[in-house]
């Protein structure tokens, strides 16, 4: 079984929603974001989303855009950051990887090449913002085929295209909470509650909401109405500002610890 459906199906169990951070892969550097992903999963990450560094990141806010920058000016690529699944999987990580890309990435490398990449280095799921549904799927069919999910955004203005997007759907399906780019936000899209809910009606698999959630407050909120909640821009944030303490050998495991210790309150 998939491992995105492992993970789904414990928690159902245990009556527990899905925290899934997102990380940019290679900020600040691969060694660095392999201890990143050891302290998420020791704070409570359950699914962690490995973004890969893009020129032109269409669905995103500043503050991965800036990590995007950083990593590209170390050559990080869409094939480092599947070696980085597997790198973090031999230091002893379990979490179910979800890759983020656009779908530039992919095409530069090659469809025959990029599945074989997902299949080699244990990639559970797939995230490409910028594929529509009407284009997704060959795409879909081959992930499908070396098992992997390819999991669709669904946002508030989809409306009547909701029920063709989340049939397609596996994983769990991907609510956008606020109109616009990925960043931290202190309100969301005003009918999020009944959007979730409308989601919620067209599909058996778990529903997860991101896009702009920051805080212990909003996943609470959110936990109450969906099996997963992602945490992507406010965790970046703490990566950028800890790089000087990430980058001084004498600090470094008190950078390491602020960002452990702001995703374990999260799920407080």
């Amino acid at each position: 079984m998939n491992l995105i459906d492992q993970a789904f199906g414990r928690l159902k169990n245990e009556g527990k929603t899905a925290l899934i951070p997102f990380l940019t892969v290679g900020d600040p550097d691969v060694d660095t974001t392999i201890e990143i992903i050891r302290q998420l999963e020791s704070a409570g990450a359950d699914i962690l989303e490995l973004g890969v560094p893009y020129s032109d990141p269409l669905a995103d806010g500043p503050v991965i855009q800036r990590a995007s920058e950083r990593a590209l000016k170390r050559q990080i690529s869409i094939r480092t950051c599947m070696e980085t699944a597997s790198l973090a999987r031999a230091a002893g990580s379990s979490l179910p990887f979800i890759l983020f890309t656009y779908y530039n990435p992919v095409l530069q490398m090659g469809m025959d090449a990029f599945f074989a990449g997902l299949q080699e280095h244990g990639i559970s799921g797939l995230i490409i913002p910028d594929l529509p549904l009407e284009e997704a799927e060959e795409l879909g069919g081959r992930a499908a085929e070396v098992g992997v999910h390819l999991i669709p955004l669904v946002a508030p203005t989809s409306e009547q295209r909701i029920e063709r997007i989340v049939r397609q759907a596996r994983g769990f399906v991907y609510c956008v909470s606020s109109l616009g780019v990925t960043g931290e936000r202190a309100s969301f899209f005003e009918g999020i509650e009944g959007f979730i809910a409308q989601v919620k009606r067209h599909t058996d698999i778990p529903v997860a909401v991101g896009f702009g959630i920051s805080t212990q407050e909003q996943v609470a909120r959110f936990s109450n109405i969906c099996d997963g909640v992602v945490v992507g821009s406010a965790i970046v944030r703490q990566v950028e500002e800890a790089i000087p303490l990430l980058n001084d050998s004498a600090r470094r495991q008190e950078g390491l610890l602020q960002i452990h210790n702001f995703v374990a309150q999260l799920k407080q």
